[in-house]
């Protein structure tokens, strides 16, 4: 059983990292971000409720993605384990995750670190490769301010209460780094 997160900053290759891993371990990869993107695309009231936050940079409200999250979590699917990418993003999830999950504790936290002016050029190459609306510069600096002030603080949450948080280096070809995650996780 693995009970996995991937944190890091945007730009750092979390959902990339995260369909390799899951193909190789077999567990069910949960991306936030692409949960919430459904949502606004289907104007759901959980879509309408998140347009707002994305378009600005800024993060979506915690009841709202906890909801998303822990509903999730409740599928057969993830009884063997998963890999969550893009969640917790605040303290106050990783609170909610560590007391609500029924699925037993998180057995790994890895930190993708990769340097500011590598993600910054990253996600704007991705803004435009992918046309992502939520990735154009304003938006994109926004959210690297965003990720210190609100998520950097979860990666101390589980490297001191918990001990989990295992940081590898995200820079460099796809392959070197999903070697480096394999070797952490085998």
């Amino acid at each position: 059983m693995r009970r996995i997160i991937f944190i890091g900053p945007p730009g750092a290759g979390k959902g990339t990292q995260a369909a390799r891993i899951r193909d190789r371990y077999g567990i069910p990869w949960i991306s936030t971000g692409d949960m919430l993107r459904e949502a606004i695309a289907a104007q759901t009231p959980t879509g309408e409720k998140a347009r707002t936050c994305v378009e600005a940079g800024d993060l979506v409200p915690d009841d709202v993605v906890v909801s998303l999250v822990m509903e999730r979590l409740t599928r057969p699917d993830c009884a063997d384990g998963f890999l969550l990418d893009g969640f917790p993003r605040t303290v106050a999830q990783a609170e909610a995750l560590d007391t609500a999950s029924g699925n037993g504790p998180i057995d790994s936290v890895i930190l993708l670190e990769v340097p500011s002016e590598t993600l910054f050029e990253r996600l704007a190459g991705r803004a435009r490769d992918e046309g992502r609306a939520d990735d154009t510069e304003t938006t994109i600096r926004n959210r690297l301010l965003v990720y210190e002030k609100e998520t950097a603080p979860v990666v101390d949450y589980y490297r001191k209460k918990r001990g989990l948080v295992v940081t590898v280096d995200g820079v460099g070809a796809v392959d070197e780094v999903t070697a480096r995650l394999q070797a952490v996780l085998d």
